[in-house]
């Protein structure tokens, strides 16, 4: 028996945390039982208090990255954007989206950083919604990014005009809105808001977006609809974050690995030795 493994590939900025950025991909991408392939977009000098650099790859370094993979003939089962930080890589995986049309591409449209630390300019972001969200499956941002993305002045007039904008599903996160328990809202083309709500955890999160949109891909790469994926992702980032732990001085970060806890015990709730 030959077991398949869902391959996602995603594009995304290093940590030296590990907390978010590329690390957080292949973290959460393995623990749900698929295979990263990663594409480095961006060199940070970061941890869980803020960002203190950030260098964006070079066209070329990103080019070579993914040619690299081609040339071996790896495909996707699912793609998935965290910082790009240039055009360049906004080009690349443009230029993956249209060689397997089919494949889902979820895209986590990061401006800045928990602190604000800008991760690109006016220029980039232009070119991720005239460019980037038209070939996008499903989009999740929080509500500064989509604010900043619409000009909207409410939560539904953000997903709509975001669907208008050409994703096909948008997955407006809640954690910066006022409200008690935090309330995700799934948005989908011709289809009523689904809200998922949760119980707001207290403390602050490192990384906790990448968690979401990678287990996000993870499950539409493994044939999951988009409401199967989106609510297998924010159980798995929710317990993830519940289990958060200490690195350093600031944000907590995700305990992405909190399912190998479940193989510690059999069925009958004894410890496996």
């Amino acid at each position: 028996m030959t077991l398949t493994v869902p391959l996602v590939l995603t594009f995304s900025a290093s940590d030296p945390t590990a907390g978010a950025g590329l690390q957080a991909d292949a973290l959460t991408v393995s623990a749900l039982g698929a295979h990263p392939l990663t594409i480095l977009t961006g060199l940070t000098a970061q941890n869980t208090v803020g960002v203190v650099r950030f260098d964006a790859c070079t066209r070329d370094w990103i080019d070579d990255q993914l040619n690299a993979l081609l040339d071996d003939g790896i495909a996707p089962s699912a793609i998935k954007t965290g910082v790009l930080g240039s055009e360049g890589a906004v080009a690349a995986v443009m230029r993956v989206k249209g060689l397997w049309p089919s494949v889902p591409l979820v895209v986590d449209p990061v401006r800045a950083s928990g602190r604000g630390d800008a991760f690109g300019g006016q220029t980039l972001f232009d070119s991720y919604r005239n460019q980037l969200f038209p070939l996008v499956d499903l989009l999740t941002p929080n509500w500064p990014e989509a604010q900043a993305f619409t000009g909207a002045h409410s939560v539904d007039e953000a997903g709509e005009r975001l669907l208008q904008m050409g994703c096909k599903a948008v997955l407006l996160k809640g954690e910066h809105l006022d409200s008690g328990d935090v309330v995700n809202r799934l948005y989908v083309s011709g289809q009523k808001v689904v809200e998922f709500p949760c119980e707001r955890l207290p403390g602050q999160y490192h990384g906790s977006g990448c968690t979401l949109a990678s287990a996000c891909a993870v499950g539409l790469g493994q044939g999951l609809s988009v409401q199967e994926a989106v609510e297998l992702a924010l159980e798995y980032t929710w317990q993830a974050l519940s289990c958060g732990f200490a690195v350093g001085k600031g944000q907590l970060v995700p305990d992405r690995m909190h399912l190998m806890q479940y193989l510690e015990e059999d069925g009958d709730g004894d410890s496996v030795q």
